[in-house]
């Protein structure tokens, strides 16, 4: 009889800033009214699926902000995710995939959709994550493989 492991999982959403207007200082740019109206539509739909344990690591730019006080839930604001991260920075903020529970990430492009290709794909690519939208993947492993599953691409405006 095989011995039994231990199977563990770990959720990462991956959640890219709502439409922001256009603007010099890039770390100020505002969300729109429709990035606002994008915000509360996929909080809710986030709020109604969240994973236990989730932990939100959000960009201290202030659509990124602005984006996640959307969810009306607690977060940490970590500097090194901001607009120019890489996703090793990334994958160092989340965890990836050894932590426990969740972590939703509040970020930007192209970072986001590079940690993505990267998780599901084996290598970085410069895949896009639309404005708004939210990535749900799942690292898990089965009898010793450990597998990178994705469970939810969300666009925003699938929810309007």
């Amino acid at each position: 009889m095989p011995a039994f492991s231990k199977e563990t999982t770990m959720d990462l959403l991956l959640w890219r800033h709502a439409e922001a207007e256009d603007g010099e200082d890039d770390l100020k740019r505002r969300l729109t009214d429709r990035g606002e109206k994008q915000a509360r539509l996929m909080a809710k739909w986030i709020r109604e699926h969240q994973p236990k344990d989730l932990r939100i690591i959000v960009s201290h730019a202030v659509r990124t902000q602005q984006t996640a006080e959307a969810l009306k839930l607690p977060f940490e604001t970590q500097r090194k995710i901001g607009p120019e991260a890489c996703v090793s920075e990334l994958i160092a903020a989340s965890g990836w995939p050894q932590a426990s529970g969740a972590v939703l990430i509040v970020g930007h492009q192209p970072s986001l959709g590079r940690m993505a290709s990267l998780l599901l794909a084996g290598q970085e690519s410069d895949w896009t994550i639309k404005k708004g939208a939210l990535w749900w993947l799942t690292n898990r492993v089965r009898r010793g493989e450990t597998q990178t599953v994705l469970r939810a691409v969300i666009p925003a405006e699938f929810l309007e």
